[in-house]
């Protein structure tokens, strides 16, 4: 069972993001202030939850949340500053943009700076620890699945409804066949050449 959080003295938000490892797209990232007494038995790390069980909890997440957050930075910010500042960016955003301020910050995963100043502890497989970040990871998994729906409509020979930019056989394939999209990010590896296809 998950801990509500990483500690309790302070107003904590969960921090985490969705789309890291994917070759096309923006990442996105949430930040989610659950209250003290909020439970669900289906709440879990978002990679562990099936697709129906995210988009269930994410209303009863976005309706119960003290305050909640989610940002997009996308591919072409990517490209500016690299993935893992991106990643810490949105988090940084999305914490920002929080209706209730924080007062600590719990971060899935093992880098982070705090642009706000705010003190911050980060956990690596977080989400499958604190019931905050878990419900950060299903927003912005569910926020950013949403968003590739709406790309697959624009390229849909990439099959992004279903690998949703991830670097599956029939991503790569199709950018063989079909090149790179406006939405592809530029600085990871899409050397037709070098493409491994597994």
């Amino acid at each position: 069972m998950l801990e509500n959080s990483f500690q309790t003295s302070l107003l904590e938000a969960g921090c985490d993001e969705a789309g890291r490892g994917c070759l096309a797209g923006s990442v996105f990232a949430a930040a989610v202030i659950l209250p003290p007494d909020f439970y669900h038995p289906l709440l879990n790390d978002s990679k562990q939850m099936t697709e129906r069980q995210r988009n269930m909890l994410r209303p009863i997440i976005e309706s119960e949340a003290i305050a909640w957050a989610v940002a997009e930075i996308t591919a072409e910010r990517i490209d500016e500053i690299n993935i893992l500042k991106a990643s810490i960016e949105g988090m940084n955003v999305a914490v920002e943009n929080l209706k209730v301020a924080a007062e600590f910050l719990a971060i899935d995963g093992n880098r982070f700076a705090s642009r706000s100043g705010l003190p911050f502890q980060c956990i690596v497989k977080g989400d499958g620890k604190y019931a905050n970040i878990a419900a950060a990871s299903v927003l912005a998994k569910t926020h950013r699945d949403e968003y590739m729906m709406r790309l697959h409509e624009e390229f849909p020979h990439y099959g992004w409804d279903r690998n949703k930019g991830y670097p599956t056989k029939e991503h790569r394939l199709a950018i063989r066949q079909y090149g790179l999209s406006p939405y592809h990010r530029l600085s990871f590896n899409h050397d037709k050449g070098q493409l491994e296809l597994f």
